[in-house]
């Protein structure tokens, strides 16, 4: 799996990636003052909207070639810190770092807000259950958290990124209420056209406010 999505930065195949930044985001996340932990954030500009309304933000990437674009892309400069157990690359001028690594070996706690916008979807089954638990066990048990979900008919075309249930997220984080919901065909990745799907929505799900 690692090498995988090492690999598709490294070729450029990041289809994923919201250039504009996430409508879900945007139009829904109301927290500020907070310590915001961004799992799976590849060069994703939420990091920068979410550090604009006054909030401190932590990533974690796997691939140095998306954190390293990530700061080139958003003309900030960049300290590397390797004391830590994994290397952490902290902005110049912004309340934002960037921990490179293994998710799963990522162990700071205490953070106050979760966003997760293309990683609990971008994950096979058996995996989401383990990164859902060492999720919540970095969170801090009131943290405000912003989820986006997607729903499709799997049995037409098959993730990533998967379509997930109500049953299955609440049951990593049961918290969550659904706030919105939208048509993202526009958007939808050329595999699932070419296997035949004609939607694809995007759910909002708030805890914490």
């Amino acid at each position: 799996m690692s090498n995988q999505w090492l690999e598709r930065w490294q070729i450029g195949r990041t289809g994923w990636h919201e250039a504009a930044g996430n409508r879900g985001l945007k139009g829904n996340w109301t927290a500020t003052g907070r310590h915001v932990l961004v799992p799976l954030a590849g060069k994703a500009v939420d990091l920068a909207w979410l550090a604009s309304r006054g909030n401190r933000v932590t990533g974690v990437e796997l691939s140095p070639l998306a954190v390293e674009a990530f700061f080139d892309e958003q003309e900030l400069a960049f300290e590397l810190d390797e004391s830590g157990s994994l290397p952490v690359y902290e902005a110049v001028g912004a309340d934002i770092r960037i921990a490179c690594g293994d998710y799963f070996e990522f162990s700071e706690t205490g953070f106050d807000a979760h966003y997760d916008r293309g990683a609990l979807v971008a994950l096979p089954a058996d995996l989401r259950p383990r990164y859902a638990a060492h999720t919540l066990a970095r969170l801090t048990p009131d943290a405000y958290q912003l989820v986006i979900t997607v729903s499709y008919e799997q049995s037409v075309a098959e993730g990533p990124p998967f379509s997930l249930g109500e049953d299955e997220l609440l049951g990593y984080w049961p918290r969550l209420e659904r706030r919105d919901s939208y048509d993202d065909s526009d958007r939808m990745p050329p595999k699932f056209r070419d296997a035949g799907l004609t939607a694809i929505a995007e759910e909002v799900w708030i805890a914490g406010d």
